[in-house]
């Protein structure tokens, strides 16, 4: 099952030719901007709707940092932390206050599909209440213990929660029913176990979820490959099992896949950026054009590497019909879960 701050926050400076380069090659899509429309013509805020540390809140700082850096954006743009609900609480304000602000952006990923279509803490808004404007990365889920877990194989841990599935506290970053939580009860759903059964608990973001790993009031957690990477180079945590369809590289080359494990599940992570639903057609196309030239400049390809994230860009159109399939893919998993509203 595939369902896909002012700049700063260290990394290397950029090349003198990087930089120039980069803007020179949106320079004509920006005169040609500029004749149609003023926009922008103030600072930008993008929000990642979680605590600090987690995926959305190291893309969204990510994204920032090399907007600025390569001058695509000449604006300042600052991030702004909004957790709540798993994406929910901002989602809603977003959806009702922000509707025609076109100065204020933010990160997501799957949740923002399946806080829409679950049955229990629901939200009334999704996707269609913004403008997609495109998806920049793929990432995937992992299982994650401490270093000194007795734990060193996922079935092992899949075994004992069979036989007694609230042995273990298991913790996500996001509410039941959410993406974390999907991660978690996915690989125990495909191994028989009655994913209602287990001890789930949530916290808002990955960091927070990792915190509770790292202080024992967790013994696993479900959570993004790129937001663990950090943890796993410093001994501190073990990758058990990686949502992906095939062996990652780097520092998880040597962590199995769930499908290597003896699990038939496999969970994909997108994540995009969003804008508010009655954007003009001169604001779509203005972040249509600087989007896809970010995607392509060598400052962001090192900025995917050092984060463990893969690009995976999609236009604004792209991005749309994407969100449409995987909306289809979520609800069936939702529903198999009995968690579908």
């Amino acid at each position: 099952m595939a369902v896909g701050l002012t700049a700063c926050g260290g990394g290397n400076e950029p090349s003198k030719a990087a930089g120039e380069s980069a803007k020179a090659s949106n320079e004509p899509a920006k005169q040609t901007q500029a004749s149609a429309s003023k926009y922008p013509e103030k600072p930008f805020i993008v929000v990642a709707p979680s605590g600090a540390g987690g995926g959305w809140d190291k893309t969204a700082r990510s994204l920032t940092k090399v907007l600025a850096e390569t001058k695509l954006v000449d604006q300042t743009m600052t991030v702004e932390n909004k957790p709540g609900g798993g994406g929910a609480v901002y989602m809603a304000e977003y959806a009702t206050q922000e509707t025609k602000n076109p100065y204020k952006l933010f990160v997501s990923s799957p949740p923002i599909v399946i806080n829409n279509l679950k049955k229990e803490g629901n939200s009334p808004f999704g996707y269609k209440d913004t403008t997609p404007l495109a998806q920049l990365t793929k990432d995937y889920g992992a299982i994650v213990v401490k270093a000194d877990s007795g734990y060193n194989d996922v079935t092992s841990l899949l075994n004992d929660l069979k036989a007694d599935p609230k042995k273990l506290t298991i913790a996500g970053g996001s509410a039941p029913g959410s993406m974390d939580h999907l991660i978690a009860v996915l690989p125990a759903y495909k191994f028989g176990i009655d994913p209602k059964a287990l001890k789930y608990v949530s916290y808002d973001g990955g960091g927070e979820a990792i915190a509770a790993l790292l202080g024992g009031n967790a013994d696993v957690i479900a959570t993004d490959v790129s937001s663990v990477s950090e943890y796993l180079k410093a001994g501190k945590v073990k990758v058990l099992a990686v949502t992906s369809t095939e062996r990652l590289s780097g520092d998880l080359k040597d962590v199995p896949t769930l499908k290597e494990s003896g699990v038939d599940a496999e969970f994909t992570i997108w994540r995009g950026i969003f804008g508010p639903k009655e954007m003009s057609a001169d604001e779509l196309a203005y972040w249509e054009r600087t989007l896809k030239a970010l995607s392509e400049t060598e400052e962001w390809k090192k900025e995917l590497q050092a984060n463990a994230w893969e690009s995976q860009y999609k236009s604004s159109t792209d991005f749309v019909k994407f969100l449409g399939e995987q909306e289809l893919l979520i609800k069936d998993l939702l529903t198999a879960l009995n968690m579908s509203k």
